[in-house]
């Protein structure tokens, strides 16, 4: 049964709220959890300490059982010096697009002509 440490929403519609969980993998983001470890209310001001509450040790805990957290949850064991999260990098995405779809059109016209000229007459 893989675990996965993750947030669930909750909060009405345009205000949320989201429980930090840990729960199997394959259950609904919102549905079934085996333990809640805490709250995330991402409405607060970043120095209010009530935006995030939550039981570190017990993270702790199911990581070591084979728990393993999301994106955002890693951020904050990072945060709270638990853990180091990988620094990640996307270059496309620091293209603009127009120049992502002309590299992916040229991309696509010498794949094209490729084959094109690659096949030999029939004699």
């Amino acid at each position: 049964m893989p675990l996965v440490i993750r947030m669930a929403r909750a909060g009405t519609k345009k205000r949320p709220f989201y429980h930090i969980v840990v729960a199997d993998s394959r259950a609904p983001r919102d549905g079934r959890f085996i333990e809640r470890l805490g709250y995330f209310n991402p409405l607060l001001p970043k120095e209010k300490t009530e935006r995030l509450k939550w039981d570190v040790e017990k993270a702790k805990a199911w990581m070591a059982k084979g728990a393993q957290p999301s994106d955002r949850v890693m951020r904050f064991l990072d945060a709270a010096g638990v853990l180091k999260r990988p620094k990640r990098n996307n270059p496309e995405k620091a293209v603009p697009r127009k120049e992502r779809k002309a590299k992916e059109e040229t991309a696509k016209a010498a794949a094209a002509a490729a084959p094109a000229a690659g096949a030999a007459p029939a004699a």
